[in-house]
Formats: structure tokens, C-alpha cells, sequence
């Protein structure tokens, strides 16, 4: 038996990665891409933490006007912190293979920022979800082989939780989805303290 959610999702994200997410917990989201300037040194001034809650929220309430009442709008941004400096997507073939180096055999902080807004009421959380992330002493050749793969180019660190770059994550401290893009616990958090359920949002599958 099926349950078909009572709120619309709307994502303000290109991630494929966040997408799949939500997907997995029966959430199909509409998929719309902010377009906010991540770059903007009003954004980049602030420390890594600061920073991804407020690009979560400036990608939201860019989109929530674009839509309905009968949404919900979910913005994120994530970055990776090494030694207190935000490290974003390498963009270059260069840049991943010398951040690789630099994080082989060390521990860093993976920060996901979130805005969650209730269009209908008129309402919003935002909140963060941190973890720490260790990672292998890779060697010269997989880290080459690894950059040439093109993955690290556009993910926040230069390296995923579920993509390539997993298994030279030796060990994690916190919430795998939120390393991944979408803290779902979080999430869920945020979607009881608008007044809200669950299944109000997601598809909720019952085994016959």
C-alpha cells in the first residue's frame, strides 16, 4: 500500500548526488537551480560553516519565489575545511590532484548547510550538519588515476562518499548523507519543526 506525499519538494540544487538522496526516501523533488553566485566574496569572507548556511539559504529563498504555495523549497551548499580554509570544487584536473595530496593521511571537516522553507506557511529552518572525514595515505598513481576520472572536479573537497573516491575514505564521524550533499536526519528535523510529518512529504511504501 501506497501513501502519496500531501507537499511538493522543490530542490535548489544541480547536484545529482542530493537528488538521488531524497529519491532513495521516496522524495522526487522538482529540480530547480538557483543560479547564486557561490563565489561572491560576501560569501567566501565568512568561515566555512557560516558560509554554506548562508549560500543554503540565499539558494532558497532565490527559488522559493519562483514557486507556489504548495511547496517546500530545499536549499544546501557544502564545503570542505582543512586547517580552517574552505576548499570547493577543484575545477581543475591541476587542483584535485594537489588537494588529494595535501588531505592523503589527514582529517578534515565536511560542512553541509541547510534551508528548508514551508512557502505555505511562510515559515523556514536552516541549520548545518558537520562531520569529520579521514582519509587513506593515497599513493601518487591512485591519486593521478583518480583526477583523471574527472569526478573530483566539481564536488565540494574534491572527493565523494559514494563515488569513486570511497574507498579511500578510511573512516567518517557523523552523518553520511550529510557528507554526501542532503543531511536526511536533518532533514527530518527541520520537516517536525515546521509542523509537519514525514510521510507529508515523502512516498511512504508499506510491505504487503
Amino acid at each position: 500500500m501506497t501513501f502519496q506525499p500531501l507537499r511538493q519538494v522543490v530542490l535548489a540544487s544541480a547536484s545529482a548526488s542530493r537528488k538521488s538522496l531524497l529519491q532513495s526516501v521516496g522524495i522526487n523533488p522538482t529540480i530547480i537551480v538557483s543560479g547564486v553566485d557561490e563565489e561572491d566574496p560576501a560569501m567566501t569572507s565568512l568561515t566555512p560553516a557560516e558560509m554554506v548556511v548562508a549560500l543554503a539559504i540565499l539558494k532558497a529563498h532565490t527559488v522559493r519565489k519562483l514557486v507556489g504555495p504548495e511547496y517546500l523549497v530545499i536549499g544546501c551548499d557544502s564545503t570542505f575545511e582543512f586547517e580552517g580554509q574552505s576548499l570547493g570544487k577543484p575545477e581543475t584536473r591541476e587542483n584535485a590532484i594537489a588537494r588529494s595530496k595535501m588531505l592523503r593521511g589527514k582529517m578534515g571537516l565536511l560542512h553541509t548547510g541547510h534551508c528548508i522553507i514551508d512557502n505555505q506557511q511562510e515559515i523556514e529552518v536552516s541549520d548545518i550538519s558537520t562531520s569529520k572525514v579521514y582519509f587513506a595515505d593515497m599513493t601518487d598513481r591512485e591519486i593521478e588515476d583518480y583526477a583523471d576520472s574527472g569526478e573530483p572536479l566539481h564536488v565540494a573537497g574534491g572527493f565523494t562518499l559514494d563515488g569513486l573516491s570511497a574507498p579511500f575514505i578510511e573512516r567518517i564521524e557523523g552523518d553520511p548523507s550529510g557528507i554526501i550533499g542532503l543531511s536526511l536526519p536533518l532533514l527530518r528535523r527541520a520537516i517536525i519543526s515546521l509542523g509537519l510529518q514525514w510521510s507529508e512529504i515523502a512516498e511512504m511504501v508499506v510491505p504487503a
